[in-house]
């Protein structure tokens, strides 16, 4: 007869979570706000509020790392897996989703 292996799952804790995801969209969009206002003349094709997608979607884009942050970790523990592997691998994961969140957010007009 197979072992009945059973789990539980400490529930998710909303007020981490949410914690997370906001200081991922706050890195997020002080990052992309410092970018784009380097930018001194912009294109007028472009229209008046041309920055008004990159920084929403980047800072939505952060605020999805911080989501992947805590689940990683959440994740990682419950397996018992290394938490400094674990933190890298979800650094990992916030940068890469960084970068596609600002090709998606400058495309058009800074990202041609």
């Amino acid at each position: 007869m197979a072992k009945q292996i059973e789990y539980n799952d400490p529930p998710v804790d909303m007020l981490a979570l949410g914690k997370r995801m906001l200081v991922g969209a706050w890195i997020g969009f002080i990052l992309i706000a410092l970018f784009l206002l380097s930018v001194r003349n912009p294109d007028p094709a472009w229209g008046e509020q041309w920055w008004v997608r990159p920084l929403a979607v980047v800072t939505f884009a952060g605020a999805m790392g911080g989501l992947c942050n805590y689940f990683i970790l959440y994740y990682a523990r419950i397996l018992n897996i290394n938490r400094s592997f674990a933190i890298l691998f979800s650094l990992l994961v916030y940068i890469i989703g960084y970068y596609l969140g600002s090709v998606l957010g400058l495309v058009g007009t800074l990202w041609h």
